[in-house]
């Protein structure tokens, strides 16, 4: 199943979707999808004209493959302009992912800064790209194109304390509007920014997560290739500390994100 199914499953039935393996990241489901899932579920409960503000996310368990999982959604407060969610995501029994999210409202405000200009880097036809290759790179790379223009390519020793490059999905067929579900997909889609400084393969996932969507969204296509650059904060015992943000192809700010990633090397 391609991106745009599972949203329609979990749009039709959040109650039982199932993912199949070829979403696979190791013996977890693909985070980013996870993550998109839920965040479908949430903005079904949400009032028309309060887009996605933030969204913080722990993955308490791994979420297994082909393998019903329940995306249980509740409002937690609807005010004049803010809607706050909660999510449960089941499996078994067993939670394994909740996200709390903020949609809210535009407001008249005097205040008004200008994002940070985004990195240049070399086009996308000049930078390196991570093909997909069964049972070497995870199972769902096959739904996403990536192209490594920051830092080096996980476990290639590369002590840069940046990392990224371009992204966006592939095989959807038929253009589509760029949604906050894309996002999620496209900025998770990135291995932890750690990964590189490693000699040889092992382990890393994403332990806690918090993504911040700049609105309005700007109007852009899944076929569109976005920018994305991770900066390594800090990093020590198994933990990193990783701030990221992504940009669209003109250059203009769409999502800030930061991320706890545990890494077992």
């Amino acid at each position: 199943m391609i991106f745009s199914e599972m949203l329609d499953a979990v749009r039709r039935d959040p109650a039982a979707v199932i993912i199949p393996a070829e979403w696979g990241q190791g013996r977890a489901s693909f985070g980013g999808l996870v993550a998109a899932l839920a965040f479908e579920a949430m903005r079904a409960k949400v009032p028309e004209g309060r887009p996605v503000r933030s969204l913080a996310i722990t993955f308490v368990g791994p979420v297994a493959p082909d393998v019903p999982v329940s995306f249980q959604a509740e409002v937690l407060r609807e005010g004049k302009a803010v809607s706050q969610m909660f999510l449960r995501a089941i499996q078994d029994g067993q939670v394994v992912t909740v996200v709390q999210g903020s949609f809210g409202a535009s407001r008249p405000s005097a205040i008004a800064v200008e994002a940070l200009a985004a990195p240049q880097i070399a086009p996308v036809e000049q930078c390196q790209e991570l093909p997909y290759v069964r049972h070497v790179t995870p199972e769902f790379t096959r739904f996403l194109a990536m192209r490594w223009g920051i830092g080096g390519m996980p476990f290639s020793n590369n002590p840069s304390r940046q990392m990224g490059g371009w992204v966006r999905l592939r095989g959807e067929g038929e253009a589509q509007a760029l949604s906050e579900a894309h996002l999620l997909a496209l900025v998770d889609a990135w291995p932890p920014a750690v990964l590189p400084h490693l000699k040889s393969p092992a382990p890393g996932s994403s332990l806690t997560w918090t993504i911040e969507f700049v609105q309005p969204l700007q109007s852009l296509s899944s076929e569109d290739w976005c920018l994305y650059r991770a900066d390594i904060e800090h990093a020590r015992d198994g933990y990193g500390h990783v701030a990221a943000a992504m940009w669209s192809p003109a250059g203009e700010l769409i999502a800030l994100s930061r991320q706890t990633v545990t890494v077992f090397g």
